[in-house]
């Protein structure tokens, strides 16, 4: 949407503000900061999550609630964070989608300036470049997540060496070392057709049910209503209905990734088996739980990004 001057907007609708209109350097570096405050926030209800769709049945947690109250209570807060700065690096994979989803609306837009179709394009095409990022890492902070006291969930356990406990880096360098003699370095790209086929549905439908949540609440609330506020509630509505439609290949995508399966499609029958349908909904809550506030902070923190990295001359000409 081309920005206009302030006499022609309609205050109905949502302006978007677009790849040209920003101010680079503020945007990356503000964004960077932005990300890794939501990160420190939601970790432990992602941890909580693979946990929840890796484990057999009910074998160690009931639920969302029952596995983060067992974590805190036998390995404390640093059970929640496991893994954690190994995953700091998605920072990386996160600016990336930023500018593939930015640069990419700007490129559909010369052939066709439906807002759906941009995102649904723009959200697909970012997903792709940011997964072939975020794998190996996902993999490598998945076998760390599954690190209980004295034990783990997955193939790999990190070995304590004469009986001390291994520093953080040590845990790290001993699951690479693991993974690597177990799968060489196909290994840290185990489930990558997995992640493309969970995250490139979510993200290509993410964008466009935030913009039509927006503009569908934009249409019954008073035209003075704070289009952040707006934009803050149609968030997480996105984002409960892509996990809902995404979840079972989610699911499937951490099975294969820690468990070290090869196929997907096995994977999906042996788990339908063990657990019938209703193992692909394994994690659903953890998983809308922990996007309802992070959706919520993106979605709030994105679109003020955006507005503080403006080009000055463009500021007085949008209505918030």
């Amino acid at each position: 949407m081309a920005v206009r001057p302030a006499a022609m907007e309609d205050k109905r609708n949502i302006p978007i503000i677009e790849w040209e209109h920003l101010d680079k350097r503020k945007f990356y570096l503000l964004g960077v900061c932005m990300t890794m405050m939501i990160r420190v926030s939601v970790y432990p209800f992602t941890l909580i999550r693979t946990r929840l769709q890796v484990q057999k049945g009910k074998s160690l947690y009931n639920g969302t609630f029952d596995a983060f109250v067992k974590i805190l209570r036998t390995e404390g807060t640093a059970g929640l964070y496991r893994g954690f700065l190994v995953n700091t690096f998605t920072l990386i994979s996160g600016q990336c989608y930023v500018t593939t989803y930015e640069l990419t609306r700007k490129y559909v837009s010369r052939y066709n300036n439906n807002n759906a179709v941009k995102s649904l394009v723009a959200g697909g095409s970012a997903s792709l470049v940011a997964q072939s990022i975020t794998v190996p890492i996902d993999v490598v902070s998945q076998h760390l997540m599954m690190q209980r006291k004295g034990e783990s969930m997955g193939r790999f356990r990190v070995q304590a060496r004469e009986g001390r406990r291994l520093l953080v880096f040590g845990q790290t360098r001993d699951i690479i070392a693991q993974i690597f003699r177990a799968d060489g370095l196909r290994g840290f790209y185990r489930g990558y057709v997995a992640s493309l086929l969970t995250y490139i549905p979510n993200s290509a439908v993410w964008w466009p049910f935030y913009h039509f949540y927006a503009e569908q609440l934009a249409s019954l609330t008073p035209r003075d209503c704070p289009h952040l506020l707006l934009q803050a509630i149609s968030g997480p509505l996105a984002a409960a209905t892509a996990s809902t439609l995404t979840n079972p290949m989610d699911v499937i995508r951490a099975r294969v990734q820690v468990e070290g399966k090869s196929s997907i499609i096995l994977t999906f029958k042996q788990l339908l088996a063990e657990e019938g349908p209703w193992g692909l909904t394994k994690g659903l809550s953890a998983r809308i739980i922990s996007a309802t506030p992070s959706t919520i902070v993106i979605v709030v923190g994105y679109e003020t990004l955006k507005k503080l990295s403006l080009r000055p001359e463009l500021v007085d000409s949008r209505h918030w």
